[in-house]
């Protein structure tokens, strides 16, 4: 099979041409139809992840290469192991799935209290194995094959990454009143699902976005933004406060940088709470008095858990989720594609097609 691979941090991916995978006890092999590309795999790529100030989180550990990337995968059930026939309940060779990347250990606490997106010992595809940037994916136990009856090809894709990251990420948001308004801050492919996802967790509230990208902007409009705002607009923050009525109850930065997160904090009201998803990087300084006295919450979130995850998909199944801009492209894109992801170009998601 064919796959794009890091041989090397900080270089253009490569195909390399490797045998089909033969699954052995309860895996399943997934014969990939779509892959996502998310701004994530642009940090593995480059193999850190930058802290500012000339700091970075070196990403470069816990794999081998060449490593294939891709953790946004859909296709169809190829093989199953001896252990996983009994497993797959009626399940038949040739069904279309979505697969959930976020795998851990399956042993420890944190695993059995179905939080194996944050284990210790992660097994994640694309991140730590080998994910879904080819033509096939090892796949550990056939519970990581989730329905996507009546989602469209290659944007169910993308609901293993952008989705729950966005999904998992609001349903962190705690306080939330009739006529509340929630920020959206970055409108990239995980930005615009969590306004959809915002929508439809969030309809007495008013649902805003924030990029510096007018393109963007419009497109949150044309996606049912009640008001856009540009960051980058020195009285941006003023009208915002004053459209909101001293600020929003939540704002959930999708970029995770300096300016980003200061905008949203700045847009929070007194006892406001800011969801810190992006990892574009950067440094973040608060007076710690301001905490109690203000007084706001900040917190971190990573993707999400399985459960939270079938959840989601229930809600997009049942039609909830209105669909992002999905371009389709091929395989051999990988590359092109993360430099423009890193250049912040691409608008919705880009989804390759082995």
């Amino acid at each position: 099979m064919k796959s794009q691979a890091i041989v090397a941090y900080g270089q253009p991916l490569q195909e390399i041409v490797s045998d089909i995978p033969v699954p052995k006890g309860t895996e399943v092999v997934v014969r990939i139809s779509h892959s996502g590309v998310c701004h994530s795999d642009v940090h593995l790529q480059d193999g850190h992840v930058d802290l500012g100030d000339g700091d970075k989180i070196d990403w470069s550990r816990g794999r081998q290469l060449p490593h294939t990337l891709g953790h946004e995968i859909e296709g169809h059930l190829h093989s199953a192991g001896p252990d996983a026939e009994a497993l797959l309940d009626g399940r038949a060779i040739g069904s279309r799935y979505v697969v959930f990347p976020w795998i851990g250990c399956g042993e420890c606490a944190t695993c059995k209290r179905d939080q194996e997106h944050i284990c210790s010992k992660p097994r994640q595809l694309g991140i730590h194995v080998a994910g879904g940037f080819a033509e096939y994916v090892l796949v550990p136990h056939p519970r990581y094959l989730l329905d996507a009856t009546g989602v469209p090809e290659g944007l169910a894709a993308t609901y293993m990454c952008s989705g729950i990251t966005a999904f998992s990420a609001l349903k962190k948001v705690r306080n939330i009143g009739e006529g509340d308004s929630v920020l959206i801050v970055g409108l990239g492919g995980v930005g615009m699902m969590g306004l959809q996802f915002a929508r439809a967790l969030f309809p007495q509230a008013r649902i805003l976005g924030a990029d510096i990208d007018e393109r963007k902007l419009e497109s949150a409009r044309a996606a049912g933004a009640s008001a856009v705002y540009n960051s980058r607009d020195a009285d941006s923050l003023k009208q915002l406060k004053a459209d909101t009525g001293g600020g929003v109850a939540a704002a959930v930065d999708f970029v995770g940088s300096g300016p980003s997160l200061n905008f949203a904090n700045g847009a929070i009201r007194r006892g406001g709470e800011i969801i810190v998803v992006g990892l574009f990087g950067g440094k973040f300084n608060a007076p710690i008095p301001s905490f109690p006295s203000r007084p706001f919450s900040i917190i971190g979130s990573f993707t999400g858990p399985l459960g939270e995850t079938v959840e989601m998909m229930e809600l997009v199944k049942a039609g909830r989720i209105s669909p992002i801009p999905i371009e389709m492209r091929s395989l051999d894109q990988a590359d092109r594609t993360l430099n423009q992801l890193r250049e912040g170009s691409v608008v919705g998601r880009v989804v390759l097609r082995p």
